[in-house]
């Protein structure tokens, strides 16, 4: 029988996260930000993750963007079933879920002719060549002209230290026995008793030590997806965009807002030789090699359509904003890459405080008066510098709030009842920014608990520690395990408070409540600055 996998991981099921990048309102963002057009705020998208694992990002963002038809395929069954079940729970009926691989994907039943987003992230880099293959023919074949695809994958130079240590770790599992965790956990202590018998490899590449060490904090189950693949392939940026242009891309944004602005990312001497290479492939490769990249998140698009200087206003104009985390005044320090990026307080601060009211459009933000005196071009360079360090998010349009809100209610309601078993999932959709908000268990069960009619954090703290106490868990603090009742709720009233005055505003503002009786407080707002 032919083995399923091709040699990708099945022996631990992969982590269930969610990825910022794959937000469609934030890639529609991005597209506008390099003054290019598209299609994502048009009527009947369609939006395809391939390699989804758990699928929970997929999931989060049907929730968040009704109006939006999702396909998401995966080869592992458990995959797929997980997903399948917790789109049900959440009574999700934008969201499609394929148990498939690469190559037989594009003979699925019912599947859309053509999509206007392909999505992969963490599978590029870890599927042999032939499914790399398969999957720039499903592109080829089922990408929208004008369509964005977005891809992730590790990069070259920045891997090269650490090549052989994947290759120590990959080889030593493969010869072991037993359960793949347990492989995995003897690859990791066979590489530092090298590294400890003063093996040259690590003392000469200190990067490949060091990344040696931070492996122990990283759960098993994301080791085993990222360095225990039969196929790991670090890219040229050059070899990625000669293979992505197969399938008719060409590149038109990393992900990461940030790295979009050379005056962020670069020195003036490092500016200049970029500046030297008008080859928009050879620029990123020789990028790359300036920041030793290992890791890249990147837009590629189907037929490049740059907007008119008209047209490019016109799209930020419309452009809805919103609030990413609590702003209380005072000045903020930002940083990329290690290098702090130079924003005035007497700029930005205006802006926060105005979202702090609920979202607005770039438009309204005007209207208000809030950029002062400042250029077009520094408010541009502005926002998404905020953007770009999760000060604001762009967020979408004031039209089918509600019909998100009542989707969001639903799959969160499900996400914070899970929560009473464990911490696995760890984001809520926002029918606000049309995208996900982290927050951690506790959180979620103190939302849950107000949804469930208890008004004061005390309350909300008694109602956690009832499900946290007969499942034997206890709390810890500055690295001590709390054992008594006491301490425990004592610690849970505190962070409930915390909540309610930190974080629960923001919650509010972005429709994260649970309640389904009554419309979700903030929400008004929320539709009332978008306008």
């Amino acid at each position: 029988m032919t083995d399923w996998t091709s040699g990708y991981v099945a022996g631990i099921d992969y982590t269930f996260d969610f990825h910022r990048q794959l937000t469609p309102a934030l890639l529609g963002f991005t597209a506008t930000a390099q003054g290019l057009r598209h299609g994502l705020d048009g009527e009947n998208l369609t939006y395809c993750e391939l390699g989804c694992g758990q699928g929970f990002s997929a999931n989060l963002l049907a929730a968040a963007n009704p109006h939006i038809e999702f396909h998401a395929m995966d080869f592992s069954p458990s995959h797929i079933a997980g997903a399948r079940d917790l789109a049900q729970e959440a009574a999700l009926e934008n969201v499609h879920f394929h148990e498939r691989s690469f190559e037989d994907f594009g003979e699925t039943p019912d599947l859309p002719a053509a999509f206007d987003i392909i999505a992969l992230h963490g599978v590029y880099s870890w599927v042999s060549q032939e499914n790399r293959q398969h999957i720039l023919r499903f592109i080829a074949d089922r990408l929208k002209p004008g369509g964005l695809v977005y891809v992730s994958c590790n990069t070259q130079p920045g891997w090269a230290a650490a090549l052989p240590l994947r290759r120590i770790l990959a080889a030593r599992a493969e010869q072991g026995s037993g359960p793949l965790p347990e492989r995995i956990g003897a690859a990791l202590e066979f590489a530092r008793q090298l590294a400890g018998a003063g093996a040259g490899y690590f003392g000469r590449n200190p990067l490949a030590a060091d990344r040696l060490e931070h492996m122990k904090s990283m759960p098993p189950n994301y080791l085993a997806h990222e360095y225990f693949n039969k196929d790991w392939t670090p890219f040229f940026f050059e070899d990625l965009a000669a293979e992505l242009a197969g399938a008719k891309l060409s590149f038109a944004a990393s992900a990461s807002l940030l790295d979009n602005l050379d005056e962020v990312r670069f020195t003036a001497a490092q500016r200049a030789l970029l500046d030297s290479e008008s080859d928009p492939v050879r620029r990123e490769g020789l990028r790359d090699v300036l920041l030793n990249e290992h890791f890249r998140t990147d837009i590629f698009v189907k037929g490049r359509l740059a907007h008119t200087p008209r047209g490019e206003i016109g799209a930020w104009f419309a452009t809805p904003l919103a609030l990413a985390r609590p702003y209380g005044g005072g000045a903020l320090r930002f940083h990329h890459r290690g290098q702090e990026v130079p924003l005035e307080q007497a700029q930005y601060a205006p802006v926060l405080q105005a979202l702090a009211n609920g979202p607005a459009t770039v438009r309204s933000l005007l209207d208000q008066g809030v950029f002062g005196t400042l250029a077009w071009g520094g408010i541009t360079r502005m926002l998404t510098v905020l953007a770009g360090s999760g000060c604001i998010t762009p967020c979408l349009p004031q039209e089918g709030l509600e019909r998100r809100a009542a989707a969001c209610r639903a799959f969160n309601l499900a996400v914070c009842k899970r929560a009473e078993e464990g911490d696995a999932l760890r984001f809520l959709a926002s029918p606000v920014t049309g995208g996900g908000v982290e927050l951690d268990r506790f959180e979620q069960l103190f939302l849950l608990a107000r949804s469930e009619g208890l008004e004061t954090p005390a309350e909300w703290a008694d109602l956690v520690w009832r499900i946290l106490a007969p499942q034997g868990q206890r709390l810890q603090h500055e690295g001590r395990v709390l054992e008594s009742e006491e301490e425990n709720l004592a610690l849970l009233r505190a962070r409930a408070g915390n909540f309610a005055a930190r974080r629960l505003p923001l919650c509010d503002s972005l429709g994260l409540a649970l309640e389904d009786s009554r419309q979700a407080p903030g929400l008004e707002n929320a539709q009332h600055a978008a306008a």
